[in-house]
């Protein structure tokens, strides 16, 4: 009876250790689990987007007068462009630069000009001449801020066609009126407090944004953000370094939208220092 009494002690003891070190086994990996959630919640990037809300230049106008609509046979070389600006100041700072804390130019309101929706280049007078290669170009000009930010009113913008050299064979012309997103901002270095707050725009054609219709899918550094409404942002957040985005034009079911300049992407620098 003994016996019998040492043997069942002694299983109980041993089927209580195996219990509690298989609950420490289970405890911790549910602490190792909990430690690897919490580390990959750490490593998520802080970055917003805050909407942008800037002076409004109702009655501004743009009015491109050179190169012409389909113009051909321009000479490759420097290209003389010209407009037309009506109610709008070239030059001079946007009345409340001093207070955006974002990237500003020192010289002022200017003419945004991108061609094939590459990187635009900025212009402080209403006529210039750029280098241009033989090729197929689509154009979009817009006025904009002195801090960059472009100018969405009616008639504050200008799409046209033009050829440089001989017309390009094989090439796909843009259909001017199906819809389009261009390109715009953040571009190049941000360094010190311009790299705080970054200045994400775009330029649309043909199309609006909203809920239950098309939307803008901006991805920064890998996270994903759904826009309905056009207007510029504030990226905030983001850490020193490259910063990656890419904007994609999407219908009502999530679908790209066809268009030679759709997606885009783009790869800016973020950077301690002062800003220059």
């Amino acid at each position: 009876m003994k016996k019998a009494t040492i043997r069942f002690s002694i299983l109980f003891a041993m089927a209580a250790i195996f219990a509690c070190n298989t609950g420490n086994k289970e405890e911790k990996s549910e602490n190792e689990d909990k430690s690897t959630e919490e580390k990959v919640q750490e490593s998520v990037s802080s970055i917003s987007l805050t909407p942008v809300e800037s002076p409004q230049f109702d009655d501004s106008m743009l009015e491109m007068l050179s190169p012409m609509e389909n113009e051909t046979n321009i000479e490759a070389g420097p290209v003389k462009f010209s407009y037309n600006v009506k109610n709008y100041e070239l030059a001079t700072q946007t009345i409340d630069a001093d207070v955006k804390n974002c990237a500003n130019s020192p010289k002022g309101q200017h003419i945004h000009l991108i061609l094939n929706n590459q990187p635009y280049s900025a212009h402080y007078e209403a006529e210039f001449t750029k280098d241009l290669e033989e090729g197929h170009y689509v154009a979009l000009s817009f006025l904009s801020r002195s801090y960059h930010e472009s100018v969405k009113s009616y008639g504050a913008a200008n799409i046209r066609q033009f050829t440089v050299g001989k017309e390009p064979s094989g090439q796909e012309i843009a259909d001017l009126s199906d819809p389009h997103m261009f390109y715009s901002r953040p571009k190049g270095t941000y360094s010190g407090k311009d790299a705080k707050k970054v200045l994400l725009d775009f330029y649309l054609l043909n199309t609006e944004l909203s809920e239950e219709g098309n939307k803008v899918r901006a991805t920064i550094n890998g996270e994903e953000f759904m826009l309905d409404n056009w207007q510029p942002y504030f990226i905030e957040g983001a850490e020193m370094g490259e910063m990656k985005i890419k904007l994609e034009l999407l219908d009502a079911d999530g679908k790209l939208i066809p268009s030679p300049f759709n997606p885009v992407e783009r790869t800016v620098t973020l950077e301690e220092g002062d800003a220059s």
